[in-house]
This record gives structure tokens, sequence and C-alpha cells, in this order.
């Protein structure tokens, strides 16, 4: 025998006791030993079809070596969901070859019952051709009892039910799945319905730390609805057409709650699954525009490539236009045709915001900005009132991080009574100004009056942490001065 026929039996005797044809011959003492010898091998791939000893026995209905190696105490455990050269899981193998012992056992075991082979077929897929095949329906309704999602499409478009012949031989089968798949429906449809209450309370939550701006919050609260609605006809099998944020511009001072808006826009947009991400990224003009000939582009992309999938802020949005037509050399132009090159892609959601009439030159200024931001928000001044409701919403909301933790209002500060202070102790020109703006710098002027004003010998509780309308008060004119 020469050297070459002697490796060749080296090699046919190896082949013969490898991991997977123990697995596919259901030697469980052999396969014991051999993992035993070497515990790598519990995922070793075979050279032809990329499969593992899990794939072999899954195939061969070996129900007690599957056993074995689901339960194998090695340095590495079986990858239950490996896949072979096709794509097809152990629970595809079983599937296909109507190994029902063998896909409850990897089921119990939590397999993926979802899991896509390269052709985009589920195990449930394979298991109505087995079943047309063999007139043995016992490993779809294995599938169909671990909740195995009949409305699945391949890379085709088809459904598990799509794949069954119309032939009366098969009205049980057909029966069988179809039942299942309106059980299943019904079941999605109450899932989103539960689901859609849980996500408008979230955004309920969020809107209740608003004060004012009433019409916009109902226009968020309608957008809200229309889209979990949606979800709900998805669910429920309905082909509807998905939804495009539109852009938007918000109009209005500062101060006025542009940028808490568009941040709970975010949130919304992402939790109704129009957005993958809830970012909003805020620039303003000096973040988009270069001071060079070939520096505005690649700052104005990078900007929206950090604010892709989320929203794209730009405050004071008027800056990026040129007061005179005739200046065709200004960078802002550059900066907004690479933002509105970008608006028409679904990617981004972009946001322009700024004082009411620099913007309406903006929109009639430029065609391509009035086609793309269909959605105009204005943002009224605050009143008073709302101010004063606001600085009690702040004080009741601030975490361990701010400089407010833990003090409180006298009981005497009520939203009425600092309302006529702010009437008394500011400027409209001031409330215009700033708006929420006021608010801040008054508790933090007010808490260091708190401090000024208290002996250093104080022991009374409630008084090192109370501020008072004097406090306030004091806190108003510091801002004027």
């Amino acid at each position: 025998m020469d050297l070459q026929q002697a490796l060749h039996q080296r090699r046919a005797r190896a082949r013969a006791t490898s991991v997977h044809s123990l697995a596919q011959a259901g030697d469980v003492l052999g396969l014991e030993r051999k993992l035993h010898e070497n515990p790598t091998l519990i995922n070793d791939r075979n050279p032809v079809m990329s499969q593992t000893p899990l794939h072999a026995a899954a195939a061969s209905n070996n129900t007690d070596v599957v056993k074995l190696i689901l339960d194998w105490e090695g340095p590495e455990k079986a990858d239950i969901e490996a896949k072979n050269m096709y794509g097809e899981t152990a629970l595809h193998l079983a599937s296909k070859n109507g190994c029902t012992g063998v896909a409850r056992l990897l089921l119990e075991r939590k397999a993926n019952p979802e899991a896509k082979a390269g052709n985009g077929m589920t195990p449930l897929h394979l298991a109505v051709w087995y079943s047309v095949k063999h007139e043995d329906y016992s490993i779809v309704e294995t599938l169909l009892h671990f909740h195995a999602d009949a409305s699945v499409t391949d890379n085709e478009g088809r459904t598990p039910l799509a794949h069954l012949p119309k032939s009366p031989s098969h009205q049980k089968l057909c029966a069988l799945i179809q039942s299942h798949l309106d059980q299943q429906t019904k079941e999605k449809a109450l899932a989103a319905c539960q689901n859609s209450q849980i996500k408008m309370d979230a955004l309920e939550a969020e809107l209740e730390q608003v004060i004012g701006l009433h019409d916009l919050k109902l226009q968020l609260r309608k957008w809200a609805k229309g889209m979990l609605l949606d979800e709900r006809r998805k669910a429920l099998g309905l082909k509807v057409a998905g939804r495009r944020p539109p852009h938007m511009a918000f109009l209005g001072n500062p101060g006025t709650g542009k940028t808490m808006i568009a941040r709970i826009l975010g949130k919304l947009l992402h939790m109704v699954g129009v957005l993958p991400t809830d970012k909003v990224v805020e620039v303003q003009r000096t973040d988009l525009v270069g001071e060079f000939v070939g520096h505005t582009g690649p700052r104005t992309r990078k900007k929206i490539e950090e604010a892709d999938g989320g929203i794209l802020f730009i405050d004071e949005a008027y800056r990026l236009m040129p007061l005179q037509k005739s200046d065709d050399k200004d960078y802002g132009l550059e900066a907004l045709e690479e933002i509105m090159s970008v608006m028409d892609t679904g990617k981004i959601v972009v946001i322009f915001a700024g004082y009411e009439e620099p913007m309406k030159r903006v929109i009639t200024c430029n065609e391509g900005f009035s086609r793309r931001v269909t959605k105009f928000f204005h943002f009224d001044n605050f009143t008073t009132q709302e101010l004063g409701e606001m600085a009690l919403l702040k004080m009741r909301n601030e975490d361990m991080e701010s400089v407010m933790f833990g003090f409180k209002l006298h009981k005497g500060c009520t939203a009425d009574s600092i309302a006529k202070l702010l009437d008394s102790e500011t400027t409209q020109k001031q409330r215009e100004t700033l708006n929420g703006g006021l608010v801040w710098p008054m508790l933090i002027n007010a808490r260091e009056n708190l401090d000024l004003r208290l002996r250093l010998d104080c022991c009374d509780a409630e008084e090192l942490i109370t501020i008072t309308m004097e406090d306030l008060r004091i806190g108003l004119k510091l801002l004027s001065t």
C-alpha cells in the first residue's frame, strides 16, 4: 500500500468517526467520547455544508443526540441558532425533514421559530413543504403550538400558507394554518392596542411638562394618534402607506419652548417607529458655515450625518439666508442647499427655527425651502400666568444634579402671585425677549438671595430650604441690573 492510499484510508476512517457522522448516526456514546477528547468540536463545521453536529442530529431526528449537544457542559456551548451554508438553523432542518420530536425539543430550548434562511424561509415554510409531500401535519402543528408566526413572508413575499398548493386534499392543512393566522392576527391587534395606549400615555407625560402651546400640543397628539392607528392597521394585516414625517418651521421668539418641543417630537417619532432614533442635533449657523471656500460643505455634512435617523434642529435658521439677494457669496446658502439635498431621503427630519419675521424672508425667498417645509408652528409669547406655572413646574421636577434640588417655594408662591410679580417687576420687552428664559435665572437668583438673608446660626430646616416671594422679587430685580 502506497502512502497516498494510506492517507486516503486514514481520512476515510476519520470521516466515519467525525462528530458529524456520529451525530447523524445517533451514536450518543461515541459522540460523548469524542467531545470529551476535544470539547471544541461542539460547534465544528463540516467542510461541505458548513453544518454543526446539531444540524446533523436534527436532520436525522436523533433526539437523544440533540439533547446531549444542548446539555453539553463544556467550555463552549452549542449554538442553537448556528446556520449552514444555506442560512438554515437546526430547526429548519428538523422542520423540512418532519422531525417533530427534535423540533419540539429545540423549541422548548428557545430556538427561534422565525429564523430566516438565505431565501427568507422560516421553519414553518419548510414544514409546509414536508407536510404537503408526506401528508403528515404534525411538524406544522408543533411549530404553530410554539407560536411560529404564520404571517412571515420569504424573499418572494410569500407566507407559509401561500406555498400550499390549491388542492382539496390539502384543505385540512390550509384550515389549520388559516385558523392560527386569524388567531395570531387578533393577538397582534390586541397587543398593538395595549402598546398604543402605553405610548400615548408616555407622550401625555411629556406634554404635561410643557406650559402653554395648546395648538401645537394638539397637533402632536394628532400625529401620535394617526401613527399609532397605523400600527394597529398593520397588526391586523391591512396594507397601508407608511408615513413620512414632514419637515417643519418653528416660528417665535427665544424662550418659547421650540427646542423642548423638538426633543419631545424626536421621542414621539422614534416611539412610533417613524425614526430609528430619538436624537435631536441642535445647530446654529456657526456649526454649519465655514469661513473659507470649501469649508461649509464638509462641516454641514458632518452635522447631517450626526443627525441621521433623527432630527436636525436649526436655530436662528434665517441666518443661513443673505440679507441681500445679490449676496451670492454668502456660505450660508451652501449650507442650506446641503441640508435641502437630504430632506427628500426620509432619513432625517429638519426643523428650522427662529423669529417669525426673518423666517418669513427665508420661506418666500427660497423655492426649495417652501416646497420641502410643509408644517409651520407659531410659538406665542408666554403670558405671565404661564410663566408662573412654569416656575412651579421647574421647582417640582428638579433632579439631584440641579442647583435647585432640595429647595422649595413658600406656599404663598402660587402661579397667580408669581404672575403678578412678573407683571410688576418686568417689562413687556423683557418678557417678549426672554419668555421662559426669565424663569430659571429668577429661581437661581432667588436661591442666592435666600442664602444672603439667612443667618449662619439658622437651624430651622424649613427656613433653610424655602424660597419666598421676596426672594423671587429680588431675583427678578437682579435680572435688570
